[in-house]
């Protein structure tokens, strides 16, 4: 008898839980349009540094990539 209570518990929780996260979906960034994102270089940066040199712009061009760029 205790199995079965646990088991509608249970039943109703994740009924609960399903209702809830259907009707509170937000939008995402894709759903707003295409996010802001910007070129790799100093010249789209709004602050660019006062040094740039051939390894920042290989690291600036992998971003987001995993993997480095094996200019170091």
């Amino acid at each position: 008898m205790g199995l079965m209570r646990l088991a509608a518990a249970g039943a109703i929780g994740y009924a609960l839980y399903k209702y809830a996260v259907k009707n509170s979906a937000g939008e995402s960034a894709v759903d707003r349009g295409c996010p802001d994102v910007r070129d790799a270089g100093p010249e789209s940066m709004t602050s660019p540094p006062k040094s740039w040199s051939a390894t920042d712009e290989a690291l600036d061009e992998s971003f987001p990539a995993s993997d480095p760029p094996s200019t170091y």
